[in-house]
């Protein structure tokens, strides 16, 4: 594997059930958490890991499907929303995080850390958000075309998304503004390297909820109804503007909920922005997690 010396981080596993629940565990201070979304894992916070885990505890799980984690059916494990909560709320209880906790979350990760952020709004210290959403998409707003397909059209995306890893593979080129090395695209895509393997990929945009019938769709409206509670907690939301999902109407409805948030626009990032834009937003985290 070549991209081993970008990630020379110790692995860490606990077991959820006779599932292996692989994440990070970096540092020592107080704790700052990152949670990933889809299909990334754990590799796309790596430079931001080793920026500030000489100050602080630095803890990055890889959801179950992802990473380093274990990769089950669906009769083992039903891949929804709840479910992604409930991991994260059983890791961070196991490793004893009480207060301070340091939220840092992008694409789907945005959503499980909001919802876990409402259910322990006293553990929470601060928030950074990076191109995700905590609410239903913006008035107006559809499921963009390449979702859509995965989501829906079944006999199109199984063999595109776990046959061909399309989804993984596509994000390479549309999510980055600047282009990834080799080495860096390697490292992405390196735990999506079979059909089973690639299951996580297809089940995060399938529990996309659009319609109230959708499993998902209470916990979402739990986190749209419920996200103004936050307004309290210091958030710095840092946004890629070339994003083909989360665009600008995203961004002005974080604007728009939390106003007195720190807002920080890279207009020659992409959904990638930590890979298009590190050198400019790593600093502006640390200063962050400092104040």
């Amino acid at each position: 594997m070549n991209f081993c010396h970008l990630y020379p981080f110790k692995s860490h596993f606990m077991d959820l059930d006779g599932l292996t629940y692989h994440y990070l565990d970096e540092g020592e201070g107080a704790p700052v958490v990152m949670l990933h979304g889809n299909p990334t894992w754990s590799f796309y916070y790596r430079d931001l890991v080793k920026a500030i885990a000489p100050q602080f505890r630095a803890i990055v799980p890889d959801h179950i499907g992802c990473g380093l984690s274990d990769k089950p059916d669906t009769e083992r494990y039903d891949y929804r929303l709840k479910s992604r909560v409930n991991d994260l709320e059983r890791l961070i209880d196991h490793l004893g995080l009480k207060e301070g906790i340091r939220l840092i979350v992008h694409d789907w990760g945005g959503m499980i850390g909001v919802i876990y952020a409402l259910r322990h709004m006293e553990r929470i210290n601060r928030i950074v958000i990076m191109n995700t959403a905590g609410f239903f998409p913006p008035a107006g707003k559809r499921l963009p075309l390449r979702l859509w397909l995965v989501r829906n059209l079944l006999p199109f995306a199984v063999p595109a998304v776990l046959g061909l890893n399309l989804f993984s593979r596509a994000a390479l080129y549309m999510a980055s503004r600047k282009g990834l090395s080799k080495d860096v695209r390697a490292g992405l895509t390196a735990p999506y390297n079979s059909w089973n393997n690639r299951i996580a990929t297809l089940r995060f945009v399938q529990d996309i909820p659009v319609t109230k019938k959708d499993p998902s769709y209470g916990l979402v409206k739990y986190a749209d109804d419920n996200l103004h509670r936050l307004a309290d907690i210091p958030m710095l939301i840092c946004w890629g503007k070339h994003d083909f999902v989360f665009d600008a109407a995203y961004l002005a409805e974080w604007r728009r909920r939390f106003p007195h948030a720190d807002v920080r626009e890279f207009s020659d990032a992409g959904h990638y922005l930590l890979e298009d834009a590190a050198d400019e937003i790593i600093p502006l985290i640390r200063d962050f997690l400092n104040q």
